[in-house]
């Protein structure tokens, strides 16, 4: 069951080891039947990505690090999170071939958001300050919407926003590029590949 609040590159690790997990994976959107106009679209450019980001997920996992999936409820209030990774797995839907790479594990947490930000009606923040978290890595789906909007609210509340590249994707490559590059300028985020995000107890980035 998973847990739910309703349940530089060449830098320093992004967490300091003599505190607590400082640092969390976030995904957003990523359980996603991608049943809507464009879908196709976005589907061509996540399918690259998702191996990519359940790499970077593994490594998370590995170290003990929080794993957080936030998940448009699409306007059902009765939303069971479970139930829409089921649906996502079944025969047909155009998103299984990312969601079955993206699967949550147990110890991996949740929230449901209602707007394009994981923070707008949430308890995210609440969950990532039980956690104690400073650096909020931020990947998933669509880079110009709600990982925009999501990175936008993590700036304003002073987390330091890691955004890799290689993790996000769009309905094409010209809004990413656009948005990530945004995103560096603006709200200061490391966009660097997904290879290059150095984990504490990690002497360097694998590649």
């Amino acid at each position: 069951m998973l847990h739910s609040q309703n349940q530089q590159e060449h830098g320093p690790p992004y967490q300091d080891p003599r505190k607590g997990p400082s640092l969390a994976l976030l995904l957003v959107d990523v359980i996603n039947d991608l049943e809507f106009d464009e879908g196709d679209q976005l589907l061509q450019f996540a399918r690259p990505a998702a191996p990519k980001l359940r790499a970077l997920a593994e490594r998370f996992r590995g170290l003990g690090l929080p794993v957080i999936y936030a998940n448009d409820n699409f306007g059902k209030w009765q939303s069971d999170f479970n139930a829409q990774v089921q649906h996502c797995l079944e025969e047909g839907v155009r998103g299984k071939p990312i969601v079955e790479q993206l699967v949550p594990h147990d110890e991996d947490y949740f929230v449901l958001k209602p707007k394009h930000s994981a923070f707008y009606g949430t308890t995210l923040e609440i969950l990532l300050r039980s956690l104690t978290v400073e650096t909020l890595v931020i990947t998933g789906f669509a880079t110009d919407i709600c990982v925009l909007f999501t990175a936008n609210d993590a700036y304003m509340r002073d987390y330091k926003v890691v955004i890799p590249g290689d993790c996000v994707a769009a309905n094409s490559a010209q809004r990413t590029d656009s948005a990530l590059q945004l995103m560096q300028q603006v709200l200061k985020a490391d966009i660097h590949p997904s290879t290059e995000v150095r984990l504490p107890g990690t002497t360097a980035p694998p590649h």
